[in-house]
């Protein structure tokens, strides 16, 4: 059977874009598997990783490095609706960027949307 292990991001600055997550989150970074051009971090079923733009060439994707828009969705779990209303501050002081407060929605979820400082787009979940 198949399961995820990574969700790698590309960043222009992985130091500070695993950092955010770091803070506001508390993921550990593995850091065996750290390099100049990497950063990944345990988020305890899988792991999000932080891949610099020099990754576009490494991985064969230079024609796919202007990529702009909206183009995934990191959902993040936390353990209650207590827990999304006091991470959202937390990561608005950290940088991101609210696009949603936090909401029940209409599959009984009460998650909030917001922008990471690179302007990837994540949610903080509670699933009721």
């Amino acid at each position: 059977m198949a399961h995820l292990s990574y969700v790698n991001v590309f960043a222009k600055d992985v130091v500070a874009l695993s950092g955010f997550y770091q803070r506001v989150f508390g993921f550990p970074e593995i850091e065996a598997i750290r390099s100049p051009i990497f950063r990944g971090l345990d988020t305890g079923k899988s792991s999000l990783g932080f891949n610099a733009l020099d990754a576009y060439e490494l991985l064969h994707l230079a024609e796919f490095s202007d990529t702009k828009g909206v183009k995934f969705l990191l959902n993040i779990d936390v353990d209650s609706r207590e827990d999304v209303d006091r991470m959202v501050p937390v990561a608005l002081e950290a940088g991101a960027t609210l696009v949603k407060p936090p909401y029940v929605t209409y599959y009984n979820w009460y998650q909030s949307v917001l922008l990471d400082p690179e302007g990837n787009v994540f949610r903080i979940n509670f699933m009721m």
